[in-house]
């Protein structure tokens, strides 16, 4: 099929590659031409396992291209997918600018019947809107219907989620519409639930905020075992055999970030606010990660007497390994308080740190300093304190006498959950981690 793909972040060109991989003839659209032209080249503009070498190979093949003229690659398309952002605005709800743009320029550009699927995540009923907007909108005289995709994939492993998703969802309103998301999806032999566009909708918002849900509960949970003496390892171990709660994101830390947990509670949360609902399990969510989040900052400032002048080592970076994203990262919040503080940071991460220093750069920042290092040893050098908030390899396979080694005190506070509570005494280590 001729599929176009609105947008190219994490949403838009993994599914543009993915379709492509799959047979189909893609054409991603973007405004930025700097940005086509590295895609044009095989280079991804976000770092993602596996992405480039599909592009590459998609590329070669002649069914992946990248274009600016969004008129030219809307006008003959029998698929759009719209996969543009969705950013959160300031009073937790969705801002849906993005989507109306790319709208518009549809309604003005095709020049044949055609489906437009909405694969960002969006508010329930914005599907509605979308579809009365393009017609209001529309110059030729063709069928035009909007369908409901969400995607369900995890940066850092996208291209998996997507090739091997544990389903596919497809909202539609219309027999016609459903058997085109059929045919798109066709080679991938994967599960399809084909419900209407809000239940669709919903699913997307229903199933980020259950596990943001999970991931607060342990957290939660994790705070109590501390108070009353238990190991949230154990008790997540021992729940785990249970098939009703199952096995996947029981592990306690300093909460969820990136682009959607956070976002997603918010805006779902807000849009039961709009219907006069109280989501009281999503709004507990939302206030568990945000005091969560700056847990090991609180635990460290009841040790210290100040972190005026001390050399702080920070490892990790992103919000998550296999990612360069920093949204909604804990680092950010911690290294703001340790900077007002009047700490000299020194940080690592492995694809980060140009990301990172967008938002401090290196030298002078509010009270302190920040600098940033290529290796952990070059970032353990004399620190007084360690502070770990992502869980990359290099950081887990760290052995305990490094910190011994290396430090001029050996204090690190773990937001991971990383080490072995006997093994880092045993070294010297003095080790905070998360409810054990």
């Amino acid at each position: 099929m001729r599929i176009v793909v609105a947008g190219t972040g994490y949403v838009g060109l993994v599914a543009g590659v993915c379709f492509a991989e799959k047979g189909h003839d893609v054409t991603c659209v973007d405004t930025d031409e700097e940005k086509v032209k590295l895609m044009q080249r095989g280079i991804s503009p976000i770092y993602e396992n596996d992405l480039e070498n599909l592009m590459k190979k998609n590329n070669a093949s002649g069914r992946l291209h990248y274009t600016t003229n969004y008129k030219e690659a809307y006008r003959d398309a029998e698929v759009i997918f719209i996969g543009v952002g969705t950013p959160e605005r300031l009073d937790g709800s969705a801002d849906l600018s993005y989507i109306a743009v790319v709208s518009r320029q549809i309604a003005e550009s095709i020049e044949r019947d055609c489906l437009v699927v909405v694969k960002s995540t969006v508010p329930i009923g914005t599907n509605d809107k979308v579809e009365q907007f393009i017609k209001d909108f529309l110059i030729h005289d063709v069928r035009v219907e909007i369908a409901s995709n969400p995607e369900f994939l995890a940066q850092g492993t996208a291209v998996r989620d997507t090739l091997q998703a544990s389903r596919i969802v497809i909202g539609t309103e219309s027999k016609w519409a459903e058997d085109k998301l059929l045919e798109v999806y066709k080679n991938f032999n994967l599960p399809i639930v084909s419900v209407s566009r809000r239940s669709a909708e919903m699913v997307k918002y229903a199933s980020n905020d259950f596990l943001a849900l999970k991931i607060s509960y342990m957290n939660d949970i994790a705070n109590l075992c501390e108070l009353v003496g238990a190991d949230i390892e154990d008790v997540a171990k021992g729940m785990s055999y249970d098939q009703r709660i199952g096995g996947t994101f029981l592990n306690a830390g300093i909460g969820y970030g990136g682009s959607c947990f956070p976002k997603d509670t918010k805006a779902l949360n807000n849009l039961a606010i709009q219907k006069g609902y109280q989501l009281k399990t999503v709004e507990a969510a939302i206030e568990v990660n945000s005091k969560q989040k700056t847990k090991l900052f609180r635990k460290a400032s009841e040790r210290m007497i100040t972190f005026e002048g001390l050399n702080v080592t920070v490892l990790g970076l992103t919000f998550k390994p296999g990612t360069d994203d920093l949204r909604e990262a804990p680092s950010l919040d911690n290294i703001k308080l340790l900077l007002e503080a009047g700490a000299n940071v020194v940080a690592f991460d492995p694809v980060g740190i140009e990301n990172f220093k967008k938002h401090f750069p290196e030298g002078e920042v509010l009270h302190g300093t920040i600098r940033y290092v290529d290796n952990i040893e070059k970032a353990l050098q004399k620190a007084n304190i360690c502070f770990i908030f992502t869980e990359w390899k290099e950081i887990r396979d760290i052995k305990p006498k490094m910190f011994y080694r290396l430090m001029h005190t050996p204090l690190v506070y773990d937001g991971r959950n990383l080490y072995d509570l006997e093994k880092m005494e045993n070294a010297g280590v003095e080790y905070y981690s998360i409810g054990r």
